[in-house]
Parts: structure tokens; C-alpha cells; sequence
């Protein structure tokens, strides 16, 4: 069977979505899913499933029927996951500080002039740039001080996403065999 990535908006961060990933396991295994494995506490799924019917959508209407938690799940096969890394235009970043760098996994490609839009309005020094369906944001004073918020982000892009800093992106490409 096919491994997916399964990546969680919005789930124990600031004290809102809270999810212990032992029930997103345990959901996982109820629907079918094989081999299901988290990493970290924020909403990364790993598992085994037919790609046929989409286990995303699966999983997103059982994590509000049965757990109550309206999250959106953004799905990625291991081998997109390995191109999302190679498209990476922040590579010396990558390198030096990747807790500076976030890649955003977006539900689609925003509209033409979205991404110019977003550069227009993002208050600090931050830069970002579009590959496919994923954002990459650099970090250049640290997330933490930042002015550029995920609302920001998915108002001026029109589509939602959820970001993960490149150790993150790191770890699941190793737990799924997709280090390119």
C-alpha cells in the first residue's frame, strides 16, 4: 500500500486544537490505515492506505465526527515530500538556521499576483517564494519577533496551509523514506 503524509493545521499550537497523537494514532488504525506513526506533538501523520479513495478526506471528516476537531488535512506523497526538498529556494538557510525556514504545504496553488500580493503586505524582513503548491518563508529575525502570521499568509495567498520548519521537514522525510 501507498505511505501518505498527513499534515494537521492548527492542531496544539497555542492551546487551540488540542489533539494527543496516541488518538490521532489510534483514529488512523480505526479507518483502516496502516502503520500509522506520528512525529512531534503538531499533526504529522504517517501511514499506509489505497490512494483510491483519497484517505485525505477520509481522515478530516473522522477527526470531526468522532473527535470533534475541525482541522484541515493537507496530504503529500513521500515522493512529493522529497521534490517539496529539492525545490527548496532557501537552501544556505536550510543549511545555517533551518529553524528559520518554514514550508507551507498549501490545500492548491494560489491565484496568479497572490504571492506578489503577499510580498507587498508582509511587514518585516521576511521573504517568501512559490514552488507548486508549497510556500517557502525565511525567517531572517527568527519566527519568533515575526509580524507575518499564517492569517496574513492564507488571506493574501486565498488558500490555507500549514507550516512545518525545515527540522520537521527533515524528520518526516527520514521516517518516510524520502530524503532525496
Amino acid at each position: 500500500m501507498p505511505l501518505h503524509i498527513a499534515l494537521l493545521r492548527a492542531v496544539n499550537v497555542g492551546g487551540t486544537g488540542k489533539l494527543p497523537m496516541a488518538d490521532l494514532r489510534a483514529l488512523a488504525s480505526a479507518l483502516g490505515f496502516g502503520e500509522p506513526r506520528t512525529l512531534l506533538a503538531s499533526g504529522n501523520l504517517v501511514f499506509e492506505a489505497p490512494a483510491d479513495p483519497d484517505p485525505g478526506p477520509v481522515l478530516q471528516a473522522a477527526l470531526d465526527s468522532r473527535l470533534g476537531l475541525k482541522s484541515d488535512v493537507i496530504m503529500r506523497s513521500p515522493r512529493a515530500w522529497a521534490e517539496m526538498i529539492v525545490a527548496n529556494p532557501f537552501s544556505a538557510l536550510a543549511g545555517e538556521r533551518p529553524s528559520a525556514l518554514l514550508a507551507m504545504p498549501l490545500t492548491a496553488p494560489p491565484a496568479d499576483g497572490a504571492v506578489e500580493a503577499l510580498r507587498a503586505a508582509i511587514p518585516g524582513p521576511e521573504q517568501v517564494e512559490l514552488a507548486g503548491d508549497n510556500l517557502f518563508v525565511a525567517y531572517l529575525d527568527g519566527m519568533g519577533t515575526s509580524k507575518l502570521t499564517n492569517t496574513l499568509i492564507e488571506r493574501k495567498l486565498g488558500v490555507r496551509g500549514t507550516g512545518r520548519n525545515w527540522n520537521t521537514v527533515l524528520k518526516l522525510a527520514a521516517l518516510t523514506g524520502s530524503v532525496p
